[in-house]
């Protein structure tokens, strides 16, 4: 499962992959009360183990995909 999150003031966003057997709802809950809570941090464990920590109120949206996906990437791409 990769998880992507836009922070606000810069073009670039975090990914994180995270280990394919993530629970998508308990990862939901996780990111919405953390989210509730000015002034906290949104951690994620990626599948390596390394911690990524973001402030809250940096955070301006969040998007999460299924490991599963097929991306296509090129030309010839339908």
């Amino acid at each position: 499962m990769e998880v992507r999150i836009g922070v606000t003031h810069t073009p670039k966003e975090i990914e994180v992959e995270l280990a394919e057997d993530t629970d998508h709802d308990s990862l939901m809950s996780q990111i919405e009360e953390a989210l509730r809570v000015d002034g906290t941090v949104l951690w994620l464990t990626d599948k390596r183990g390394r911690k990524v920590g973001v402030p809250v109120h940096s955070v301006a949206y969040i998007e999460i995909d299924s490991a599963h996906e097929d991306r296509r990437v090129g030309f010839g791409v339908p």
